[in-house]
């Protein structure tokens, strides 16, 4: 839906205002950070509503410029207020998600929308997706994916003038993601966001893993498929994906909270070195300690066609969707 639909709505649904917007919250299950914003301390404030979820990956490589936007104009009268509306059932978890409020530095008011009440309240579609309040409580403007940050932040600063505020500072942010939140490598990117599970139309195939066609994947080991997972039941377990981009991300966790599951990384059948992603040593070892998106593979250049396997040492581990960047 265009912001114009949107604000056509807004206006038709809640015709009181600031007032009413706090009822698009209603349906919350739990807050983070602070307590429920009332009516009375957003009348006057402009809200940017920023709708995630903590393992993917497209938010992730927003959130440096929502921090950004955040700091800057905090005291102009802006409000960012966050709606975590899970993907997997285990990111339902609030002590998952409060570590990763802590880990991501997300410092603003989070609402957990675990039966997506605020999703639906909002009309919202997709993560990562932003919406801009004004000061009426009106939506006024939504951005659903990546990208459009100068465009999102000339209405945050056209939305505070017209609230009113003095001083609203001019010009665009300038952030650096890092990690997980460095921005993709849009023209190497070839290979799509893959779930796992057996609801996931994308199914392993058959066959050696040097035999892989671009964006196949295999398994050798005893694993079991679950609707939204594979998970692995005895040690010695492998996947492989034939990709083509410069990262690549996996969903997973342990099966049991408060368990270690070692797995290796190989890249073209050899250690990563230079390649290996930020949860990955330069000999290819990491650890699923918790539930939540690892980077395995950051290929300093060229960007080709590679195989990435990564194998599990130990038993245990759940895997629910690669993703690429």
């Amino acid at each position: 839906m265009k912001a114009s639909a949107l604000l056509l709505a807004a206006v038709l649904a809640n015709p009181s205002g600031a007032a009413a917007q706090d009822k698009r919250f209603d349906g919350a299950n739990g807050w983070l950070n602070s307590p429920r914003p009332g009516a009375a301390e957003l009348r006057g404030k402009v809200v940017l509503v920023d709708f995630w979820t903590y393992t993917c990956v497209n938010w992730l490589r927003t959130l440096p410029y929502v921090r950004a936007w955040s700091e800057k104009y905090k005291d102009h009268g802006l409000v960012v207020m966050g709606a975590h509306t899970p993907e997997f059932e285990f990111e339902k978890d609030v002590d998952n998600v409060r570590r990763a409020v802590k880990d991501m530095r997300v410092t603003w008011t989070v609402a957990i929308d675990n039966e997506y009440a605020v999703w639906r309240a909002f009309g919202n579609n997709a993560w990562p997706a932003v919406y801009l309040l004004d000061a009426q409580g009106r939506i006024r403007y939504s951005h659903h994916g990546e990208g459009a940050y100068e465009r999102t932040e000339q209405m945050i600063q056209q939305l505070l003038a017209e609230a009113g505020a003095a001083g609203v500072p001019q010009g665009g942010v300038t952030v650096k993601g890092d990690g997980l939140e460095a921005p993709a490598d849009w023209e190497s990117l070839k290979s799509p966001e893959t779930y796992l599970g057996g609801a996931s139309p994308r199914k392993p195939v058959r066959g050696p893993v040097n035999r892989l066609s671009l964006n196949q994947w295999t398994l050798s080991g005893d694993w079991t498929s679950r609707r939204d997972a594979i998970a692995l039941t005895k040690p010695d377990g492998r996947i492989a994906f034939r990709f083509h981009a410069r990262d690549v991300n996996l969903v997973m966790g342990p099966a049991t909270r408060g368990t270690a599951v070692r797995f290796r990384v190989l890249i073209d059948g050899k250690l990563a070195g230079a390649a290996h992603g930020t949860d990955v040593d330069d000999q290819g070892n990491g650890k699923v300690t918790e539930q939540r998106v690892f980077q395995l593979i950051r290929q300093p250049g060229p960007i080709i066609e590679r195989t990435l396997e990564i194998e599990f040492l130990d038993g245990g581990v759940e895997a629910f969707a690669f993703t690429f960047g």
